[in-house]
């Protein structure tokens, strides 16, 4: 029988905005219905673009070198696994300075995304290097079975990245990691960096002298190149502005209980040929949780994770 008035049928209600991810071209980028954004070259995995609160929180060098020929200035370059110079008559002796984890193309393993509350998302995006991945000359070098996977988890309060080291073969290995962070800052003269007082740290621009912090919120006022030691990886390092004391970055760690402070400021700056403008920093201040005053023995078929959280404009 035709009805007229028939019930009109049943909607169904439109789903949520979902977090979307797009992989072209070695670059991954992943965002979220709320406006937060992360950006990833597979080459050094490198995070080069992070925004939140509609700015970017992350310094890139207008001179940045972006095709895979040398490592990315600015973003978060990963060291892994030697910091700075390798020593002498050490299995890193033969690398690069900083290893190899920057100047290598990474695997996209592929993305995730949860919800913590309704609306509240967070997508996590996977990377991975091991020894066949690297080039010859890296391996011969370094001649260790070993396998990573990093991963970068973008919410809407903050960025985590986290960096899995496993040894896959038969012997155990050293390596130090540092997630090389380069912070955005608007004037460098209104920044202060707080929780470090009383730590001891090895200042590279005194011929690598050990000295202890006395401030409560450091300055940086000219070349700055310390390894801050020891800390406790829950406390936060807060990047705070001087002029009304905002914070402006909290940063986290787990099983990374060193914290390098870095600025070329104006001469180092000058002679850097992928830095750029010259006065670029005044904008920007590298906060690097590592582990790189020692070195970590992983022995054969074991683990070892470290992990860093950023929040912005708290």
């Amino acid at each position: 029988m035709d009805r007229s008035k028939k019930p009109s049928a049943i909607g169904v209600g439109a789903s949520l905005p979902q977090p979307s991810v797009s992989v072209q071209d070695g670059l991954i980028e992943a965002s979220l219905p709320s406006g937060e954004s992360v950006t990833v070259y597979l080459y050094g995995a490198t995070v080069t673009s992070w925004k939140a609160n509609g700015q970017e929180q992350l310094f890139l060098s207008q001179k940045a070198v972006l095709d895979g020929s040398k490592p990315v200035r600015g973003g978060i370059p990963l060291v892994f696994p030697v910091f700075g110079p390798p020593p002498q008559n050490h299995a890193t002796s033969s690398l690069p300075q900083h290893g190899f984890a920057r100047n290598s193309t990474w695997e996209f393993l592929g993305k995730s995304s949860s919800e913590a509350s309704k609306g509240d998302f967070a997508v996590k995006l996977d990377f991975g290097l091991s020894h066949t991945m690297l080039s010859e000359e890296f391996r011969k070098a370094w001649p260790y079975e070993f396998g990573l996977v990093y991963s970068v988890t973008l919410t809407k309060s903050a960025l985590k990245t986290s960096l899995q080291v496993t040894n896959e073969g038969k012997e155990n290995f050293e390596f130090q990691v540092l997630m090389h962070t380069y912070l955005s800052v608007e004037d460098i003269s209104n920044i202060r960096i707080k929780n470090l007082e009383s730590k001891t740290y090895v200042d590279k621009t005194r011929n690598a002298s050990t000295h202890t912090e006395s401030s409560p919120a450091l300055a940086i006022t000219d070349e700055t190149d310390r390894v801050y030691q020891d800390l406790d990886p829950t406390k936060p390092i807060i990047v705070s502005t001087a002029s009304d004391d905002q914070p402006l970055f909290s940063i986290t760690r787990e099983a990374l209980g060193d914290i390098v402070v870095w600025n070329p400021w104006v001469e180092k700056a000058k002679g850097m040929s992928d830095f750029g403008p010259d006065e670029a920093y005044k904008n920007m201040v590298c906060v690097e949780a590592g582990s790189v005053s020692t070195w970590q023995t992983l022995e054969a078929g074991d683990s070892w994770e470290g992990v860093q959280s950023i929040k912005s404009r708290l």
